[in-house]
C-alpha cells in the first residue's frame, strides 16, 4: 500500500489536493462508526468488568457521537452540494440533527428506566478492592452478545457508513474524471 500511495504521489499530474480531501472527508465520515464501536467496547462488562462506562459517562459519549455525525453528514453535504451549503443549511443541519439527538436521547432515558436495581457507577463502587484484583477472562471464554438495541444500532451504522461512503466516493470520482 506504501508502494502504491508512493507511486500515485510522484506521478506528475496526479490530483494531490482532491486524494487529500478526499482522505480527510472519509476520515471524517468514519470517525463516528469508530466512536460507537469505542463505547460498546467500554460497555462491554465480560471485558471490561468492573470498569465499563458509568450512565454519565455514557450520556457524554452518546452527546459527542451525535456531534461527530452532525458534523459528518455536514462535512458529507458540503462535499456533494459544494455550492449549495451556506450558513443557513448548516444551521439547519445542526439544528434539526439536535433537536433529533435530543429527542432520541429521552427517548432512550425513558426506555432505560431501571427498577430499583443499581446503577453501573453504584455496581462499580461496590466492591472497590475487585477493581485491583480484576482481570479479562482468556479470549477463547468471551461470548460476544449484543443486546437486540445494540444489533439495531449497528445495522443503522452500517446503513449510515455505506450511504455516506458511497456518495462520498461517488462525488471523489465525479471530481476525478472532471465531470463535478
Amino acid at each position: 500500500m506504501i508502494a502504491i500511495a508512493a507511486a500515485i504521489v510522484l506521478t506528475p499530474g496526479s490530483p494531490l489536493g482532491l486524494l487529500t480531501v478526499a482522505v480527510q472527508v472519509l476520515a471524517g465520515v468514519l470517525l463516528p462508526s469508530a466512536t460507537v464501536f469505542l463505547l460498546l467496547l467500554c460497555n462491554d462488562r465480560p471485558v471490561l468488568g468492573p470498569w465499563v462506562n458509568t450512565r454519565w459517562l455514557n450520556a457524554f459519549t452518546g452527546a459527542v457521537i451525535a456531534v461527530l455525525v452532525l458534523l459528518s453528514v455536514i462535512l458529507t453535504v458540503s462535499v456533494l452540494f459544494p455550492n449549495a451549503t451556506n450558513a443557513q443549511v448548516i444551521l439547519g443541519i445542526l439544528g434539526g440533527g439536535g433537536v433529533i439527538a435530543l429527542i432520541g436521547a429521552l427517548v432512550v432515558m425513558a426506555l432505560s428506566q431501571n427498577n430499583g436495581s443499581a446503577t453501573p457507577a453504584e455496581e462499580i463502587a461496590a466492591p472497590a478492592t475487585s477493581r485491583d484484583a480484576w482481570r479479562m477472562p482468556p479470549l477463547d471464554q468471551l461470548a460476544p452478545k449484543l443486546s437486540l438495541a445494540a444489533k439495531t444500532w449497528m445495522g443503522v451504522l452500517r446503513l449510515y457508513l455505506v450511504v455516506a461512503g458511497g456518495l462520498v466516493l461517488f462525488r471523489i470520482v465525479m471530481l476525478a474524471v472532471g465531470n463535478g
